[in-house]
């Protein structure tokens, strides 16, 4: 794919899905085809800076349902580089406060002409039944626990971007597994292009029947550290837990934060990643989260490029034949 067959009318026809709800559900060639069209669209846009009018005429809906910084304005942004209109909702002083039910606030806003809705929920599942009842298209901002596939598909690019493949690497996601959508993201798209995964934090946050789905399990991060190419540092999610999962987070942050001493320990190429907001002294002490192995604002930037990806082929998938 070139820069020259960014328009809504050449979408590859290997993409046919008009929804994204989630990245177990993809194949690896349509994971590898998201990430290139992103890097399509980074050098169309001088790096997502310049706007361009692929999707002049339609709109998009972010619908949020929990609080959201990054993600809401990644989305919105990368509407508006690509022409399209947006319409944000926020479920405070919405029709929902007086009896209205979920699916029809977004059946009407749906009506009001939106092409395309981007929906995050606290409860997992929510963006299928969304996709169920609307004639739109559908992507997921993260449901509940469950998935975040344009977080775990951003997270992959900026690997991508580093080492230049995927297949043969083996990343860590270290911390709050239990309740990181991000965690179930990036390891089924790491999974299917061939890296291998461990996951890695307290045992009342890490499972064994994580090695279902083809993963290791560690407990101890001093052990596996020097073997891993890349560290993706959670959140602990204090707000999704019923009881506090360890003792203090002074002893989680000197079992599992990155720090100085550990970095001395590790790869001289590895690659230190945050999904964010970050715990600064928690999951990751300020000098490494600030250091040269750090990639965390890369991240940032490469969520504008796969959100523009996503919109140009699920829209573009969805008006195929009309142009």
């Amino acid at each position: 794919m070139t820069t020259e067959l960014i328009e809504i009318g050449t979408v590859p026809e290997a993409w046919t899905r008009t929804d994204l709800l989630d990245l177990e559900s993809l194949t690896a060639e349509e994971i590898t085809l998201i990430l290139d069209t992103a890097e399509m669209f980074r050098e169309a846009t001088d790096g997502c800076t310049r706007r361009l009018s692929v999707l002049s005429g339609r709109t998009v809906a972010n619908l949020f349902f929990e609080n959201s910084t990054r993600t809401r304005t990644s989305f919105a942004l990368a509407a508006r580089r690509l022409g399209a209109d947006t319409v944000d909702f926020s479920s405070s002083g919405s029709s929902l406060s007086k009896g209205e039910t979920f699916i029809d606030t977004a059946k009407n806003i749906e009506a009001m002409g939106v092409d395309a809705v981007v929906v995050r929920h606290r409860t997992p599942g929510t963006p299928y039944l969304l996709a169920q009842n609307l004639q739109c298209s559908v992507l997921n901002a993260g449901d509940g626990p469950h998935e975040h596939p344009t977080q775990g598909l951003l997270d992959i690019l900026t690997i991508r971007q580093q080492r230049k493949e995927i297949a043969g690497l083996t990343v860590a996601l270290v911390g709050d597994i239990a309740h990181s959508r991000t965690a179930r993201s990036n390891i089924w798209g790491l999974k299917k292009l061939g890296a291998h995964v461990i996951v890695c934090g307290p045992s009342t946050l890490v499972s064994r029947a994580w090695e279902e789905l083809g993963v290791e399990v560690a407990y101890n991060l001093d052990e596996i550290l020097p073997r891993c190419d890349v560290l993706n540092l959670l959140r602990i999610q204090f707000e999704r837990q019923a009881m506090r999962p360890f003792p203090s987070v002074r002893e989680y942050a000197h079992l599992y934060a990155m720090n100085g001493q550990r970095m001395a320990k590790a790869k001289d190429s590895i690659l230190i990643m945050a999904p964010g907001p970050i715990n600064r002294g928690v999951e990751v002490t300020p000098e490494v989260a600030d250091g040269p192995h750090s990639v965390i604002l890369h991240q940032v930037s490469n969520g504008l490029a796969v959100r523009m990806a996503v919109l140009w082929l699920l829209l573009g998938a969805a008006h195929r034949g009309e142009y």
